[in-house]
């Protein structure tokens, strides 16, 4: 049994296999490869993008999901987690796709080895199919020749399991890759720091810009999101004619992480993310639930 709680826990053989059935998906919609499994969503977290894409991306390959509101769920009255995926895996489901406020909750489900255990975002430390269909998108873009290539990700590094989990999967991957931060912002990672995007505009080919988490924060550290946008917002001015490719997880909070200009600019991938989302989960699903 396998499960997807950081990319980690894929191979680079099969990264390059779940990416070949994306590009394959995208170019042409399978058969209904998932038409006997069923998958249970459990979302403690509010989600858009991501539940919406494993559905859509469940339900392209034949699949049927099964939502569980947490609100209302028996942990309301008492009932350990533990106790309630146990009593989900009880039923005899395919997998489970849960979203979790704890770094550790996705883990030690899957450690019970009852089902499959897809992490769709835990606490800050990962978010492995947002790392995985950035870096499809980024290969794509660049027609699979990343060599040299160098990622800045700009914003609220800290706080962003996105940007831990593509800190993680890029530099296994070899991409280099720069942070952008005000010292708050910034984690302790073993690379190279910058404060200001000037600084770093004119040697790289990438930027992840993230969304301004200023509500995880206790001490203030800008006044306001335009005092933070001053300084980290995405423009067009910032960016000039340079080549770049812009990425964005969402959601994009408008000329604070990116202005409107760029966000219709044809460097910015925002939307082909989402896209790809779909198709690199559906690989994913593939990849874990067809033996």
């Amino acid at each position: 049994m396998q499960h997807l709680v950081d990319t980690t826990d894929f191979s680079e053989a099969q990264i390059e296999r779940i990416f070949n059935d994306a590009r394959a998906f995208k170019k042409e919609m399978p058969p209904k490869l998932l038409s006997d499994k069923l998958l249970i969503t459990l979302f403690f977290e509010s989600s858009t993008r991501t539940r919406s894409s494993f559905e859509v991306a469940a339900k392209r390959l034949g699949a049927s999901v099964v939502h569980l509101d947490p609100s209302k769920s028996s942990t309301k009255k008492g009932e350990s987690l533990e106790d309630t995926f146990s009593n989900l895996c009880a039923m005899e489901p395919d997998g489970v796709i849960i979203r979790h406020e704890y770094n550790n909750t996705p883990r030690k489900l899957a450690d019970k080895e009852l089902i499959p255990v897809i992490n769709a975002g835990a606490g800050q430390y990962a978010h492995p199919t947002q790392a995985l269909l950035d870096y499809f998108t980024i290969l794509e873009h660049f027609d699979g020749d990343i060599k040299g290539k160098t990622i800045a990700i700009v914003g609220d590094i800290v706080s962003s399991r996105v940007a831990s989990s593509g800190i993680r999967l890029f530099t296994r991957m070899g991409l280099n890759v720069v942070l952008v931060a005000p010292k708050p912002f910034m984690p302790e990672k073993g690379l190279p720091k910058y404060e200001h995007i000037h600084e770093v505009i004119d040697s790289v080919d990438i930027v992840m810009s993230l969304r301004a988490q200023l509500e995880r924060h206790k001490a203030p550290i800008f006044e306001d999101y335009e005092e933070y946008a001053k300084e980290y917002c995405i423009t067009k001015e910032r960016f000039g004619d340079r080549e770049i490719l812009l990425l964005h997880p969402g959601p994009v909070m408008r000329n604070i992480d990116i202005s409107n200009e760029m966000l219709s600019d044809p460097r910015c991938k925002v939307l082909e993310q989402v896209k790809n989302g779909v198709f690199v989960r559906m690989a994913i699903l593939k990849e874990l639930l067809l033996k």
